[in-house]
């Protein structure tokens, strides 16, 4: 049996963490109001609950689910097994993160009138964003 890790985010908006989610490739996440159990590579049902869930399935052969549980400050904490770790390391979150961010930025842009005139990432994989308010 796989022993899962915590990781900390900064992430804190269910809905954004979703999205950057299947930006990222995962096409089926499950978005929960209450925590759900995280399943085992065996099938098996796990003590660990998240509110946002990659089913197993959709992550590997012979992975676990992949979850994400949120904490009494608000934020989101990765919960990866040992053996998922590997894939999803500490590169993956930060790539995450960044997806975040970008999905944050659009939902604002648009929210508030705006429309993305360029998109360009970097070198380092960051993302710059040019806006520009949408005529009324």
């Amino acid at each position: 049996m796989s022993h899962y890790t915590r990781v900390r985010t900064s992430l804190k908006d269910q809905d954004t963490l979703v999205r950057a989610l299947r930006a990222l490739g995962f096409d089926e996440v499950e978005s929960h109001d209450e925590p759900q159990a995280l399943i085992g590579y065996q099938g098996d049902r796990r003590s660990q609950r998240a509110e946002v869930i990659i089913r197993r399935r959709h992550v590997g052969s012979a992975s676990n689910d992949l979850g994400f549980a949120r904490t009494a400050d608000g934020e989101f904490q990765a919960i990866i097994s040992d053996y998922d770790r590997r894939r999803y390391d500490a590169a993956w979150l930060r790539r995450l993160t960044q997806t975040y961010g970008r999905e944050s930025a659009l939902a604002f842009a648009e929210e508030h009138g705006y429309e993305v005139l360029t998109e360009e990432t970097d070198k380092a994989g960051n993302v710059h964003l040019t806006l520009r308010r949408s005529a009324l």
